[in-house]
């Protein structure tokens, strides 16, 4: 039986990261099931000279999302797809939640290394024998497939995630982009507004470039210590007690 959601995320991305929260509001509250599959920035834009097109880190971080996908593509070969929920959530956890400024030592983005790894297998009680597999370029082929594969739904000029709802003949989109969580109460209307566009056959995008920061503290700004969220339905602000 297919699953309800194919999400398709690479691990250091912060907008996927907080769609991934979002869309676990949504599984608990409609009890979908959900695939975590991968999508790797790295690999995405392998074609492209990071130092004349992304900010200095950036190269060495969507590295260490590369690696950390090898990681989680020899966990899920070993072990199947069920510990790949909790493996992302750990990784997110600890890149978005715990964690505030660089991970940048001597221009290798510790994300991509044991240190940062071996806890996350201790703490899901899978073997350290996956940390092996940061260094295993041969696993880049399954990955660059299913890179393919999300492309294959969305077309190529996208990023991180893009979602599949109801596989193989539902529909699939890039994001949605949220730099914040709804509310539970208001987690699952968002979900049924945004899979309602995107089922409309002529529907192809909808845009704006003005963002503000990710809630994270991974971005020094945390949702619940800003005092202030924006009103569902108004647009007005209102103060958080």
């Amino acid at each position: 039986m297919a699953d309800d959601i194919r999400f398709y995320f690479d691990p250091v991305c912060p907008f996927a990261w907080m769609t991934s929260k979002w869309v676990r509001q949504v599984q608990a509250q409609r009890d979908y099931s959900v695939d975590w599959r991968f999508i790797s920035l790295r690999l995405l834009n392998a074609h492209i000279d990071y130092a004349s097109h992304f900010p200095p880190e950036y190269e060495a971080g969507h590295t260490a999302g590369l690696l950390l996908l090898r990681a989680a593509t020899s966990i899920r070969r070993e072990h199947g797809r069920a510990p790949l929920g909790p493996l992302y959530q750990a990784f997110g956890t600890r890149i978005f939640e715990q964690h505030n400024g660089t991970y940048l030592v001597d221009g290798t983005d510790f994300r991509g290394t044991e240190g940062f790894l071996g806890p996350i297998l201790d703490e899901l009680g899978l073997p350290r024998q996956h940390i092996a597999a940061l260094d295993d370029e041969s696993l880049d082929t399954e990955i660059q497939a299913e890179t393919d594969e999300a492309l294959a739904l969305t077309g190529r000029d996208v990023g991180t995630p893009i979602i599949h709802f109801e596989p193989p003949e539902g529909v699939a989109f890039f994001g949605p982009v949220i730099s914040r969580l709804p509310d539970d109460e208001h987690a699952a209307q968002l979900w049924d507004h945004v899979i309602g566009l995107a089922r409309f056959p002529g529907f192809a995008e909808l845009k704006r470039s003005l963002r503000e920061k990710p809630q994270l503290k991974a971005f020094g700004v945390d949702a619940d210590e800003t005092g202030e969220q924006e009103d569902w339905h108004g647009g007005s602000r209102r103060t958080k007690h």
